[in-house]
């Protein structure tokens, strides 16, 4: 019997990801869409073969309706985090900013 393969999957956290790999779907659905060949999707992504690029666009090329609605959903899902950041500083970047200003001491 011949199992079918996998080329995109949802992991844990809602993100499409390339077979077993960690690589996004979104890289290769970028990457193609800039025009870039599926040999140099491969090469800039070592982790996947050339079969599994060319089965996560042949998934994309065949949803795509469904992944540009997830692009959509992880865009917004992007900016929250980029302002739930700005408005968290982490101590370290607040030491950062203080070395920045004109009146602080200087570093030792």
């Amino acid at each position: 019997m011949n199992k079918e393969r996998q080329y995109v999957r949802v992991d844990e956290h809602g993100v499409m990801r390339i077979g077993y790999s960690r690589v996004m779907l979104d890289a290769i659905v970028a990457g193609f869409e800039q025009g870039h060949s599926p040999e140099t999707l491969q090469q800039q992504y070592p982790a996947l073969s050339l079969e599994e690029v060319y089965g996560a666009i042949t998934y994309y090329l065949a949803h795509k309706d469904e992944v540009h609605t997830y692009l959509k959903q992880q865009d917004a899902l992007w900016e929250a985090w980029r302002a739930k950041s700005a408005v968290q500083s982490q101590p370290v970047v607040e030491r950062l900013r203080a070395l920045r200003t004109p009146d602080a001491p200087e570093p030792t």
